[in-house]
């Protein structure tokens, strides 16, 4: 299987992924970029909300690799939103990285009353050439729906929380018809399926750890994963989902562990006013 997927701009994004919420801003962080990227990783995901760019950049500087071969993703937050300060916020997220440009730029929640006129600062950054593709994160169909009525530009990817406990399956057909990538954060639901028996049956059968084949059925489905991890030898571990598949029959059955378990939260800003 190709490790890569095409997005609607025509360029390509890695299936797997370095997400690095709640690392600290400093060696850890930094250290856990340099492991990826030497592990095989290509693509690196972050946010202004994480307080961790300063590392992220400073572990793309020491990586070894050059910047064009790497899918680095920055986001921006709701209170840069609410504040009209996009353009200002995408400013200091450069800065902050020491990079040039992010080949992917999202939107991290649909705030009310902030987003589409969010989406539009994104499409000037767009054209600016400083991100090379722009997207979101978080977003409903119903959110995705308000974006085509005012904009012609599609989003290139839709991040969502996704994994066996939480597959939700019409909003990933949507974007897919639509050509929005879906993109999973949290991937391995935070640790919370790798006790389930149906995940260490099947990872005896493919002799695989529980997390390899979380990880492995999202990106039969062509979703980028980005699992997140600090332990060089998770990240490696994380990363070795290349070398096997899942058959359908077992596709079928991790399909039907979905109960929407979520291990993320809504923003305490957001709360009581978005769903």
């Amino acid at each position: 299987m190709k490790n890569t997927i095409f997005l609607n701009t025509d360029r390509e994004m890695p299936l797997l992924g370095l997400g690095v919420y709640k690392m600290t801003n400093g060696s850890e962080a930094e250290n856990a970029v340099v492991t990826a990227i030497r592990a095989g990783y290509r693509l690196i995901d972050t946010a202004s909300v994480y307080k961790n760019e300063e590392s992220v950049g400073r572990g793309i500087a020491r990586c070894g690799v050059p910047r064009k071969d790497l899918f680095i993703i920055a986001k921006v937050w709701n209170t840069a939103q609410r504040m009209g300060d996009v353009q200002g916020a995408f400013s200091r997220t450069l800065e902050r990285m020491n990079l040039d440009y992010v080949d992917l730029y999202l939107i991290h929640w649909p705030v009310p009353g902030c987003y589409l006129h969010t989406w539009k600062e994104l499409e000037k950054i767009l054209d600016s050439g400083k991100a090379l593709a722009i997207g979101v994160s978080n977003f409903e169909i119903r959110h995705l729906e308000e974006l085509q009525k005012i904009s012609d530009i599609v989003p290139a990817v839709n991040q969502i929380e996704c994994h066996p406990l939480c597959y939700p399956k019409d909003l990933i057909d949507y974007c897919q018809s639509m050509g929005i990538q879906v993109q999973a954060y949290a991937p391995l639901a935070r640790g919370a399926y790798l006790d389930h028996d149906v995940m260490c049956i099947l990872g005896t059968k493919y002799a695989r750890t529980p997390a390899q084949v979380g990880l492995r059925w999202a990106v039969q489905k062509g979703i980028s994963v980005i699992p997140k991890s600090s332990r060089p030898e998770r990240i490696v571990s994380n990363g070795a989902i290349f070398d096997f598949s899942i058959q359908q029959e077992d596709m079928d059955i991790m399909d039907t562990l979905n109960e929407d378990f979520h291990s993320s939260h809504v923003p305490e800003d957001l709360r009581g006013i978005m769903f």
